[in-house]
């Protein structure tokens, strides 16, 4: 690794634990709504809908079939929808005590703090993230991550969206770097890994399971880049 100086985070379940966060609220809601008498399934169904559903929203958004106000305005009636109910009034109110209270989540991936302190000595640190501005500067902020980063660079602000490989060029030029001097680390491994190859980057797919299809750098904590850097 002795060629790499610059090291680029994902943000969303890399550094912080959306998982943890979002699931917190969605259940909050889940019951604050009764949506168990509405839709007539237990969290664990509704929750497991709302993850597929988002992750189809925002595969749509990145290949921009649909806008930032679709995503938002329509999330939650479409898993309404699945469970034969359909409310869309209902769906926008939930969208908005989501949207206000989620991004405040505090939790952050296991070592995140650990690790960003180990590496701010030697690396220049940046985040790449697809997201909407005000949303990622909460969570970014709110966590005390903002002063680990050269610069945080979100997909909505430059219209730009991982895998393109626009944003990674993007990033190398607000970084100052060559492209062999980039890493990136994410967990998602279209949108990171596939995403940071395919501009000649370095990359490292955080996932808690091994790929069988994947022979790449790979760790399944962020504790593990120690044994990389």
């Amino acid at each position: 690794m002795e060629h790499i100086k610059h090291i680029f985070f994902d943000l969303d379940d890399t550094l912080w634990d959306f998982e943890k966060n979002s699931g917190h609220v969605l259940q909050q809601l889940f019951l604050e709504f009764d949506l168990t008498a509405k839709l007539k399934t237990d969290y664990t169904n509704f929750h497991s809908a709302y993850k597929k559903t988002n992750s189809q929203l925002w595969l749509q958004y990145a290949k921009k079939q649909i806008d930032k106000q679709y995503l938002r305005n329509h999330r939650f009636n479409l898993v309404f929808n699945q469970f034969d109910y359909d409310n869309y009034d209902e769906n926008l109110i939930i969208t908005d005590h989501y949207l206000n209270r989620a991004p405040k989540g505090t939790h952050l991936k296991e070592g995140c703090i650990e690790i960003l302190d180990y590496l701010k000595e030697n690396y220049h640190l940046h985040i790449i993230t697809n997201g909407f501005k005000e949303i990622q500067f909460i969570k970014i902020d709110g966590c005390g991550l903002r002063d680990y980063f050269k610069n945080v660079i979100i997909s909505e602000e430059h219209a730009l969206t991982k895998p393109d490989e626009q944003i990674f060029r993007l990033a190398e030029k607000f970084a100052d770097a060559k492209k062999e001097e980039c890493i990136m680390i994410g967990d998602n491994f279209t949108s990171d890994v596939e995403g940071a190859l395919n501009a000649g980057w370095d990359a490292i797919y955080f996932s808690h399971e091994n790929s069988k299809d994947y022979n790449g750098k790979h760790i399944t904590s962020l504790n593990g880049l120690k044994q990389i850097f």
